[in-house]
């Protein structure tokens, strides 16, 4: 209504001072923190100068080793993250895929499982396979600066490419890599057939099978096994 009544004096021609209505303190500390504090892998933290205005998928100032300091490094350094997070997603939907199907043995015994080539000549059949495709990648990301597969820089068949789906991809691939991570130590803690294994087993006795007793358990775990 003040507002209203402003607007109409001015049109009007009179005279008079029509204040603004101020915000208040409480909603400009909130808008200083989605600012900044908000764009930072933790609040109160300064994103280090050679981050600062870098547009890269999930940039939050995260770099205590100061590895991004070189440009042409920070950006082969953010194509490795983005690649080693979709090798982690991969990685983690097949662990959880495998144990709920039933597919034995459990994800870290698959190198005991005798297949229908020796692994020395599956060895010798993937490591030239693998190292084509590496190869025209590192050879693609030097020429384009994006990721892509074979000749097409980049690989984006579905069109998906957009700011927002790789932001979405990053912290998820970021994710993936520490619940990997999480596979790992529970299967050299463990030795159960995977991760739902693990999490059914703690559900039903939170108080005695949580960290602390399975770290506890560990020589013995380790001796049966």
């Amino acid at each position: 209504m003040a507002a209203a009544l402003c607007n109409h004096a001015l049109t009007a021609g009179l005279g008079g001072h029509c204040a603004r209505p101020a915000k208040s303190r409480r909603s400009l500390r909130v808008s200083a923190a989605q600012s900044g504090d908000a764009q930072v892998w933790l609040p109160g933290v300064e994103r280090p100068n050679h981050l600062e205005g870098k547009d890269l998928p999930g940039n939050r100032g995260f770099d205590p080793l100061g590895l991004g300091r070189d440009e042409d490094r920070l950006k082969w350094f953010a194509e490795g993250e983005k690649t080693n997070g979709r090798w982690a997603m991969a990685a983690v939907v097949g662990i959880l895929g495998q144990e709920i199907l039933g597919v034995t043995p459990a994800w870290y015994l698959h190198g005991e499982k005798e297949y229908w080539l020796p692994i020395n000549a599956l060895t010798a059949i993937m490591f030239p396979i693998i190292a084509f495709f590496e190869i025209t990648r590192l050879q693609g990301f030097a020429r384009t600066g994006k990721s892509g597969l074979v000749s097409k820089f980049p690989f984006d068949p579905l069109g998906l490419d957009s700011p927002t789906n790789a932001e979405k991809e990053i912290k998820n691939g970021r994710l993936a890599m520490v619940a990997f991570i999480g596979f790992v130590v529970q299967a050299l803690v463990t030795r159960s057939s995977g991760p739902v294994d693990d999490l059914t087993s703690h559900l039903s006795n939170p108080f005695g099978n949580n960290i602390i007793t399975n770290v506890a358990r560990l020589p013995e775990t380790l001796t049966r096994h």
